[in-house]
């Protein structure tokens, strides 16, 4: 029997159905880590483009790595906080119309289905089906009326995952001016590599855990990533005098 044939047999199809949809934190994952490695690297041109050392690049990467890291977590708890929110309010009203306007409730179901090519018999059967059991009536209703995904992903788990991948993937950037002989030039040449090698590793990464194909997906990512780090360094270079001037002051 072949991988697919198992995957469809009616054991299988039962156990996959019992374990239910596990959310998924590939998202919080990526956009921390890409976010993490564009921050650094455009702190890290910044200050090699006003030729600051290679030290002050690495103490002002790594203050704005742990900083916005912590920031974009926090944000992204907010987020995720929030579609919880939105689902129990939402819950809480069709619980409360079940309750005080069932016919209605009902006509609402009838119209879902049948907008779905279901009628006559089948139509009210399953109808009736839904609206005996209330728990099943509330999810449908938040599904297939609002559009909300009822396993929604923890607020704790998406901002530690976004957290995590930022400081870790962030740091990747920071890491060639951990090493003073290599002078600062060399540092933020390989420090460019790391950053690309980084980006296109995301986007392979991303291809294998969803099953695209994994050269093109980390290519796409390479582009994506690489652009936003493009644009990160030349904005950079606006504050140029302003970090050359900071630069003086700290010799002086």
């Amino acid at each position: 029997m072949s991988e697919l044939e198992h995957s469809h047999h009616p054991e299988a199809i039962a156990e996959r159905l019992e374990a239910g949809h596990q959310p998924s934190y590939l998202r919080d994952a990526i956009l921390g880590g890409i976010d993490g490695c564009v921050t650094t690297f455009a702190v890290v041109a910044s200050v090699v483009g006003a030729g600051l050392p290679g030290l002050v690049a690495f103490g002002l990467g790594l203050a704005s790595l742990i900083a916005d890291g912590f920031s974009m977590g926090v944000s992204n708890y907010q987020g995720v906080k929030s579609e919880h929110d939105t689902l129990a309010r939402a819950r809480a009203t069709e619980n409360r119309h079940i309750h005080h306007a069932p016919d209605g409730e009902r006509e609402e179901i009838r119209q879902i289905f049948a907008r779905k090519g279901f009628k006559g018999d089948t139509l009210e059967s399953i109808v009736k089906t839904i609206s005996a059991d209330e728990s099943l009536w509330v999810d449908t209703m938040l599904r297939e009326e609002h559009g909300l995904e009822i396993a929604a992903s923890s607020p704790l788990k998406a901002g530690l995952w976004t957290f995590g991948a930022f400081v870790v993937v962030g740091a990747i950037p920071l890491l060639p001016f951990m090493l003073p002989a290599l002078g600062v030039d060399i540092a933020f040449v390989v420090s460019s590599l790391m950053t690309a090698v980084t980006f296109f590793g995301i986007g392979f990464v991303k291809g294998v855990l969803v099953g695209e194909r994994r050269i093109r997906s980390g290519v796409e990512t390479l582009l994506m990533g690489g652009g936003a780090a493009l644009i990160a360094y030349f904005v950079g270079g606006v504050f140029e005098p302003m970090m050359t001037e900071m630069g003086l002051a700290l010799q002086n």
